[in-house]
């Protein structure tokens, strides 16, 4: 939580804060628009770059491998809403009507919505939204002699893999987007973060912690320390440990890593229900 001027009034709980919002570029905007509708001042600053995959990049010839053999594939699990959006894609330009008997996996909720809305039956475990959670599913035991292909951006955990292979699978990766660093001017670093401090700040990866301390700390590395003792809400106790070792000090758990959840979480309970349910009632 942060001081008591978040609380103040129901009709606008974020009144006088400003909220930095760090989803990707193309996920940023629903954020942002409830941020403002709870009275607040959204300031967006996307900490990772996604680019697609092209036929001119060298990830391409394991893309079309991969989904030209699709239907060879008991599994396919897509590990964000990027991967959904652009691997679908990928999909659909090798396979205009979808093959049948695959299982469609999405890591979180908002990914499987997002396979839905493409035409994907897909499903995520109820109860995480994470690798892990869906590692500790009954149905992911027993996987021996299965064939398994997990559609994903550059570099990422091994996790999935890892521990699939050690269960017995057959396991390959489809890299259908680049995530990288982006780059701004030491202007808009100053302007949005700098020189008047967000309120709080919306961190969903430990690649957008370090990649914000990156950026910060190339134009003024003494500066980023008062970030430090900004508000930060992450989504998962791993992400909240490696902003810790970063050497965050006031750090916030979300209880899921979609936009309510983590702008919840710089609400104290009764204020975000009452102005809830009014929006609803």
């Amino acid at each position: 939580m942060v001081d008591s001027k978040m609380t103040e009034g129901l009709d606008n709980p974020l009144d006088g804060l400003r909220v930095l919002v760090t989803r990707p570029n193309e996920q940023n905007q629903h954020c942002c628009e409830l941020v403002s509708a709870l009275g607040g001042t959204p300031v967006s600053l996307p900490l990772i770059e996604i680019t697609p995959v092209t036929e001119d990049d060298p990830e391409f010839i394991n893309v079309k491998q991969c989904l030209l053999n699709l239907d060879l594939y008991h599994r396919v699990i897509f590990v964000s809403p990027n991967a959904a959006q652009i691997g679908a894609d990928w999909i659909d330009h090798f396979w205009p009507q979808l093959p049948i008997g695959i299982q469609w996996i999405g890591i979180g909720q908002q990914t499987v919505n997002r396979l839905s809305a493409l035409g994907f039956s897909a499903w995520c475990t109820l109860d995480g939204y994470d690798s892990e959670s869906l590692l500790s599913h009954d149905s992911m035991q027993n996987v021996q002699n299965q064939r398994i292909l997990i559609i994903r951006g550059n570099g990422g955990r091994d996790l999935m893999r890892d521990t699939f292979l050690a269960r017995g699978a057959k396991v390959d990766y489809c890299t259908v987007y680049y995530r990288r660093c982006p780059s701004y001017s030491e202007e808009t670093l100053r302007a949005k973060l700098l020189d008047e401090l967000p309120s709080a700040l919306l961190i969903t990866s430990g690649e957008g912690l370090t990649n914000l301390q990156k950026l910060v700390s190339a134009v003024s590395a003494h500066r980023f320390q008062a970030l430090y003792n900004t508000l930060l809400v992450v989504p998962s106790e791993r992400i909240a440990n490696i902003a810790r070792e970063l050497g965050f000090q006031r750090v916030t758990l979300a209880t899921g890593p979609d936009d309510k959840s983590m702008v919840r979480a710089i609400l104290p309970e009764m204020n975000w229900n009452s102005w809830h349910e009014k929006q609803i009632g």
